[in-house]
């Protein structure tokens, strides 16, 4: 009976929702989920409030079989306050984590990472929660269902992945677009359980889900369910329905509809009388019509609201508590910040190819297995896009992640993940969803490391909304961003110039923090001010020794400190910045017009730049250097400016 009244509400929601959207109250899309309510009913029957589950753009019949109060989620799709993601998500972005609905996404595939991420994050913090991840059969084609699976299966993670094989990827059979169109038998290649079943049987499909969820709560890895059913409204209200399939064929699924079946059932086997079936759809019908109402006559969200929670609010800072310092190198002065926090938050991992037994390419987690063991310390698979989409669903189940990525030139297979999720959650969730993901590699050319382990692409990143980036230039500094990254609730991307990691430089040994958006000073002078980014910061300091200019390393790039340039440029009248990155659309362009914006007055003379070639790097000695600006450059630069 409480299957047939979920299914019964998925249904008359849907319904009314595309009713709703060719009335013009729902704003953009909306992908309904009639034909397929058996799916979500028969899982998550099993699941408690705090087991996780990570849908897809066509997630409202997961929402409301997860327990999301119909009133929410009609106000989301009205695009109102009172929604469940108040208003910023709509149909394809629904989030609630108070009942374990982590949120829906536009992107194919994420949620099979985020499932596996909170799979782990509930391993670390030793308990029985299950994680659930819904998804098409389009996603099976893509490199998240592998990375995701593999993963989940290597690491026996509690988590429930599940196949909605509707047989088209919005438009393409998915037929036409699998080498092994039999999604469940694909389980086996991963050393998991997969089942086929019928997707429109909601008995079996509770039954086998009771099955998997036992299973996961026991520790014995995951389940891969494949349930084929057939969504019988269009992909999207609105679109056209017939060039990639039949009037025919959309009539004889109808007649298949899990509803009727279920309903059939019950009647036979005598568990409930039409009479009680009858009444329970009137019930809903009256819920369905009194929250339309609710929805329509709630109000829109404030515009002052519309740009709250990109970021968490900031903790308070701790200030050294001494002045003794000793030499350590730059990644000794990180490996120190993260084996305290290591120590003081257990719910710290780290993932990255080679940081166990080995200690990272670059001693970045040297000493930390032995201490802390596998669990914390685990290596990875060659799995970029995997194990970066995985920390996003740990975040957001309490884990604290760390991605050691090595070279930033790998983080870019993970682009989507960092930029599409991670830098999103906690705005799109209205800031219920912290994000406390420190991914950390190196930047920057040397030792002949060619094109594909020396970029500098801080500029991109340093464009996008909710992530901050960090780019120290001394082990003083390295450390203290660090800890703070460690302790911030947004996700940071850390990068270590590769030329400095050796450098060795002062750094206390108690506890302490450098706050993001802070510049630091490197050298006082009222000629001209020279801005150093990363590796380009100590080349630049170098450069104008004896020059009377002032040099500033910005540390984070986002947010950048523009209060402490504009001061020094008040004094200098002069402006150069010096960056290792290319010219076109970078940091440095965005220094020059900010500058250019709210310091003009002050400006005695044109603000210049020195950059990187516009080009990928280079292997041979002789090509290396010329790709970026040399010490000799800088302080020509810095002398020609004050001259002009």
């Amino acid at each position: 009976m409480n299957l047939y009244r979920t299914m019964q509400l998925i249904r008359a929601s849907e319904e009314q929702l595309a009713r709703c959207h060719a009335r013009g109250l729902i704003h953009g899309a909306c992908h309904t989920y009639v034909g397929q309510e058996a799916i979500a009913t028969g899982v998550c029957a099993h699941l408690r409030a705090n087991d996780a589950i990570f849908s897809t753009h066509r997630g409202h019949g997961h929402a409301l079989a997860k327990g999301m109060p119909p009133a929410e989620l009609f106000a989301e799709l009205f695009g109102r306050a009172t929604g469940c993601s108040r208003g910023r998500g709509g149909s394809m972005h629904l989030f609630s984590p108070e009942i374990g609905m982590m949120g829906t996404s536009g992107i194919v595939g994420p949620s099979i990472l985020q499932a596996a991420g909170a799979g782990y994050s509930f391993a670390v913090q030793k308990t029985d929660q299950v994680a659930v991840a819904f998804f098409g059969d389009g996603a099976t084609n893509n490199g998240a269902f592998h990375e995701g699976l593999n993963m989940a299966s290597i690491w026996k993670l509690p988590v429930l992945f599940i196949c909605e094989n509707n047989q088209f990827a919005t438009e393409v059979p998915f037929e036409s677009a699998a080498g092994n169109a039999n999604v469940a038998a694909r389980a086996a290649a991963y050393g998991m359980t997969g089942v086929q079943l019928d997707g429109n049987d909601v008995t079996a499909i509770s039954k086998a889900a009771e099955e998997a969820v036992a299973r996961a709560r026991r520790g014995e890895g995951p389940t891969l369910l494949e349930c084929k059913t057939y969504r019988t409204r269009p992909h999207s209200e609105g679109m056209g329905d017939y060039t990639y399939r039949t009037r025919e064929d959309v009539a004889a699924w109808r007649e298949r509809c899990p509803i009727k079946r279920h309903r059939q059932t019950l009647l036979e086997s005598g568990q409930a009388t039409a009479a009680q079936l009858d009444s329970i759809d009137a019930e809903i019908a009256a819920l369905v019509e009194s929250v339309t109402a609710a929805a329509e006559a709630a109000p829109f969200p404030d515009p002052a609201d519309a740009t709250t929670h990109v970021y968490a609010p900031a903790h308070t800072v701790v200030e050294p508590s001494n002045t003794a310092t000793r030499p350590l190198s730059f990644a000794a002065a990180t490996l120190e910040a993260l084996d305290r926090e290591m120590a003081l938050n257990p719910n710290i991992f780290v993932f990255g190819e080679g940081i166990g037994v080995r200690g990272g390419n670059f001693g970045t987690t040297v000493g930390l297995f032995a201490k802390y063991g596998a669990q914390r310390l685990r290596d990875t698979p060659i799995a970029e896009r995997g194990f970066v989409g995985m920390a996003c669903g740990a975040a957001m189940t309490g884990a604290r992640p760390i991605v050691d990525f090595m070279f930033i030139d790998f983080i870019n297979d993970a682009f989507g993940e960092l930029v599409n999720q991670i830098a999103k959650m906690q705005y799109m969730s209205s800031g219920r969803l912290k994000m406390p993901v420190l991914l950390r590699g190196c930047v920057g050319i040397g030792h002949a490391a060619a094109t594909h382990h020396s970029g500098s692409y801080h500029s991109i990143y340093s464009h996008i909304p909710g992530l901050r980036v960090v780019i120290p230039s001394t082990p003083y500094d390295a450390k203290g961003l660090f800890t703070h990254a460690l302790r911030c609730d947004d996700p940071v991307l850390f990068l270590e110039p590769r030329e400095l990691m050796a450098i060795k430089g002062p750094v206390p040994e108690d506890d302490y923090e450098i706050p993001f958006g802070k510049a630091r000073i490197l050298q006082q002078g009222d000629k001209a001010t020279v801005v150093g980014i990363g590796h380009l910061a100590q080349r630049a300091l170098t450069a104008a020794q004896g020059t009377g200019a002032e040099v500033i390393d910005p540390r984070t790039v986002s947010p950048l400190d523009t209060e402490t340039i504009l001061a020094s440029l008040k004094k200098t009248g002069r402006l150069l910045i010096v960056d290792e990155a290319f010219a076109p659309c970078s940091l440095g362009a965005e220094i020059a017009a900010q500058m250019a914006d709210i310091g003009f007055d002050y400006l005695d003379a044109p603000i210049r730049r020195i950059n990187g070639a516009f080009a990928p790097t280079p292997y041979s000695p002789t090509l290396e250097p010329a790709v970026i600006p040399s010490q000799d450059q800088i302080a020509a630069a810095i002398t020609a400016l004050i001259n002009e």
